[in-house]
């Protein structure tokens, strides 16, 4: 082989290494999630929500809550509570302000004894851990 052709080769080789150095290591990898078991789990959070009951509401965020954070882990994002790993994907999120504010309202729950939601709030909060976990590819 002439020198010409070697060197061409070297520089494809070089090239191709490159791209798939920076693949790996801008983070976008593609995680298959069992799609079947996240939905499942989904409706049984929105069966459980009962508009006659109240005492379902807190229930509800807190399970939706635990959903969002499983696929967060799932994904392998660092971080040790949530809110670290939700700053990481935020820019995948349609409508990232709902996911905030779903979040936080799962904190005053767990947090906040005198704290209280209507179902309205609920339904909010439900909807966008449902974007959320659609926008990941979770269901």
């Amino acid at each position: 082989m002439s020198s010409p052709v070697i060197f061409l080769v070297i520089a494809i080789v070089a090239v191709g290494i490159l791209a798939l150095l920076a693949m790996t290591l801008t983070g976008r990898h593609s995680h298959a999630f069992d799609v079947e078991e996240y939905q499942t789990r989904w409706l049984k959070i929105e069966n459980g929500l009962v508009r006659d009951d109240p005492r379902t509401y807190e229930m509800s965020v807190i399970a939706a809550d635990k959903l969002l954070d499983r696929a967060l882990n799932e994904l392998g994002l660092p971080g040790k509570t949530m809110g670290e790993r939700l700053k990481r994907v935020t820019d995948r999120f349609e409508k990232p302000n709902a996911v905030w504010a779903a979040h936080k309202m799962r904190n005053q729950i767990a947090h906040d004894d005198d704290f209280e939601v209507d179902y309205g709030q609920v339904s909010r909060a439900l909807a966008a851990f449902r974007q959320a976990l659609k926008d990941l590819g979770a269901i």
